[in-house]
Parts: structure tokens; C-alpha cells; sequence
């Protein structure tokens, strides 16, 4: 078979497989104010429930991340998604808050298996400099499955009651997962046959141009995650719409904006790349630093649509780093600890990120009101510019970029 007309196909599985992923990680966002009257829970409860995904997924990653990069990479990305489909069919047989969390920590296990490994396998199938264009498209499926996720959940909560909502997002997942067992791994991965043992880790905490991209990422990622789990619920609340509204609009913004976000990102990385080898990083601290004003619009405007439209700016910024980070990682690290690499930025990204915020916001909701929670999200993004400008200085010292 032809290697590019197979890389094609590598990244169309992929995409569907990560599109997946999303969908059933934020379909629980969309029916929060179901399970929130269903189980009689409190904002800080909701948020929990949301951040013990995020801690289980990134403390489980590191350890798949080792042996990602020793086992066939295909066996991980397949199993992962099967385990965590199977994790959010579960979750809709739960009788409590106790069994939902257990269930949703479940399905951060399988996704931490599938997001270890997936950006550096697909990245191998295609070159350099085609790489952010790549990874841009492979992060598509964040803002496309969270949109689904939010449409989906909230017109099947709404109808069908949340439990069944889960079952029904689950099924293709399990379809997927079994077919990517199936694919073959890179031929850069099967010609380098060296080992890192896990202590190899400590090498990563070296690398400054690695750490600065994760720890932008981490910014970007907290309030990602923020608007993702309590977004759908400020509309209801401030706009007083029903569920599946607010599921569908937010939905909708989020596909929109992450779909040309992430499109221009990764185009503007590539073509800012012929004239510097930091466009990475360019166009990482530019699309924190516009994101800003759009988000802290969108929680000040007073009306729905006024609403919409700014934070379809904020997103479409905040997506725009996605691709060229990914990128970023796969040029600072050598193939022999990628799958560790990965492992790692997952982990720093939400222990440090959405892990928290959720949880937090939570907290402040309950506490100031959940209008003072997403705006101070918002605000935070700033310090994500910063870090990006000091991720290209460290890139220009330690690999003596032009």
C-alpha cells in the first residue's frame, strides 16, 4: 500500500477514534444539570466529579507513556478506546455519586492510554514540515467532539432521560477501538530499537523548552477546561435557556471556533516556520494573549448573542496553540521517549490544568456566583502568553534556532 494513501488512513481513524474520546468525555458536561437535580448534588460535588477524571487520567498516563514506547502503539490506542467505552456505557447503570465517579475515573484510564501514545504515532506518518498542519487536525477533535458531546448529551438527556445518553455515545468507541488493533506501527519507531527506562523521565524535567510548552499548555488547558464543564450551565443559569439549548449553542461556538482555530494555528505555524523556526511559539503566545479581551467580553456582555459571538473568538484563539505545541513535542524529543514525552505533558498539563478547574470554578460559583468563575479563567490565560514568549527564547538557546 501506498505510505501516504496509509497515513491518510492512520489519520482519519485517529481523528474519529480522538473525536470519540471527546464525545464521551464532555457529554457528562452537558447533562450536569440533570445529574446535579437527579442525585440533589452541589456545584464544588459536580465539579469533583469532573476533576477525579482528570486526576485519574493524568496520574495513569506516565505509566502507559513507559510502555508506549516499548510495546506495538496500536495495541494501546486500541485497547484504551475499547476500556473506556465500556467505562461510559457503566456510567449510565450508576445509582449514585459514589458509582459515577468511579465510572468517569474509569474512562480517564482509557483515554490516558489513547492520549499517550496517539500524538506521536500519528505524527511519524507524515513530515516535518507537514507536521502542524497534522497535529492541528488531529486537534480538531477536541472542540469538534466536545461539540457533539454537548449536542448529543444535551438532546439526549433531555429526551431520554442522561443515563441513556451514555449508552448511546458509547457504542462507536467500541467499533473504533477494535479496528485500530489492527493498524501498523511507523516505520521510524520500528527502526530505532533502544530502550528508555523510566527514569528516562528525569531527562524531560531538563529539557526547558519542553516544560515551557507544557507548562503553557496547562494554562490554556484550566480554562479549556473550565468552559467546558461549567459553559453549558452559565447559560442556562444567566440566560435562562433549557438544557439542550444551551448544550447545542455552546456546542456549536465550541466546533466552530476549534474548527478554524485550530485550522489557522496550524497553517500559520507552517507558514511562519519558512521565515522562523520559533513560529511555534509565535503563534502559541499570540493566540493566548488574543483570547483575553474576547473571553472577558463574553462574560460581561448582557445578551445571548452578544454572548455567543465573543467567546467564539476567545475559543477560536485558544485553540489556535494546539497543533503547533503538538508539533513542538515531537521536534524537541527524540522518538525513543515520545510515548513518554506525551505521557508526561498529559500529566503536567492537567494536574496542573483541568484537573483542577473545574473543581475550583466550582468553588467560586458556589461561593461569588459562577459569572466571577469563568471570568477569572478567562484572566488567566494571560500568564499562558508569557510562558509561550519564554518557551521560544528557551527554543533558540537549547537548539540553536534562527
Amino acid at each position: 500500500m501506498n505510505s501516504d494513501a496509509y497515513s491518510k488512513k492512520v489519520l482519519t481513524l485517529i481523528f474519529c477514534l480522538s473525536l470519540f474520546n471527546y464525545i464521551d468525555r464532555q457529554v457528562l458536561y452537558a447533562v450536569f444539570p440533570l445529574i446535579k437535580t437527579d442525585l440533589r448534588l452541589s456545584d464544588s460535588q459536580l465539579g469533583l466529579l469532573a476533576s477525579s477524571f482528570m486526576i485519574v487520567y493524568m496520574c495513569f498516563a506516565p505509566f502507559v507513556g513507559y510502555f508506549g514506547d516499548r510495546v506495538r502503539r496500536p495495541l494501546i490506542i486500541g485497547v484504551s478506546a475499547v476500556f473506556w467505552s465500556v467505562s461510559t456505557l457503566f456510567s449510565g447503570l450508576v445509582k449514585n455519586y459514589g458509582q459515577l465517579m468511579f465510572t468517569r475515573s474509569a474512562v480517564g484510564i482509557g483515554e490516558a492510554g489513547y492520549g499517550t501514545v496517539c500524538p506521536s504515532f500519528l505524527a511519524e506518518w507524515f513530515p516535518l514540515d507537514k507536521r502542524a498542519r497534522v497535529m492541528a487536525t488531529y486537534a480538531l477533535a477536541i472542540p469538534a467532539g466536545s461539540a457533539v458531546g454537548y449536542l448529543l448529551g444535551g438532546f439526549l438527556g433531555q429526551h431520554f432521560g442522561w443515563r441513556n445518553a451514555f449508552f448511546i455515545v458509547a457504542v462507536p468507541g467500541l467499533l473504533l477501538g477494535t479496528i485500530a488493533l489492527f493498524l501498523k506501527e511507523t516505520p521510524e519507531k520500528l527502526q530505532r530499537s533502544e530502550h528508555i527506562p523510566f527514569r528516562g523521565y528525569a531527562a524531560l524535567f531538563r529539557n526547558r523548552t519542553y516544560l515551557l510548552i507544557c507548562l503553557s499548555q496547562s494554562i490554556g488547558t484550566f480554562t479549556v477546561g473550565g468552559l467546558a464543564a461549567w459553559m453549558p450551565s452559565y447559560f442556562v443559569r444567566t440566560f435562562e435557556i433549557s438544557v439542550a439549548r444551551a448544550g447545542f449553542l455552546f456546542g456549536l461556538v465550541t466546533v466552530l471556533a476549534g474548527l478554524t482555530g485550530n485550522f489557522a494555528g496550524g497553517w500559520a505555524a507552517d507558514w511562519l516556520r519558512k521565515r522562523t523556526k520559533r513560529a511555534y511559539f509565535v503563534v502559541g503566545y499570540l493566540s493566548f494573549f488574543l483570547s483575553v479581551p474576547f473571553g472577558a467580553g463574553a462574560i460581561l456582555a448582557n445578551d445571548l448573542n452578544t454572548c455567543l459571538a465573543l467567546m467564539f473568538f476567545a475559543e477560536f484563539f485558544i485553540f489556535a496553540y494546539s497543533g503547533p505545541y503538538h508539533a513542538a513535542i515531537v521536534e524537541t524529543v527524540p522518538v525513543t521517549m515520545r510515548s513518554m514525552a506525551f505521557a508526561l505533558d498529559i500529566f503536567i498539563i492537567h494536574a496542573l490544568g483541568d484537573a483542577a478547574s473545574p473543581f475550583l470554578l466550582g468553588v467560586v460559583s458556589d461561593s461569588a456566583g459562577l459569572p466571577a468563575a469563568i471570568f477569572l479563567a478567562m484572566i488567566y490565560l494571560l500568564l499562558g502568553g508569557f510562558t509561550s514568549i519564554l518557551a521560544g527564547e528557551a527554543y533558540k538557546k537549547d537548539f540553536h534556532a534562527a
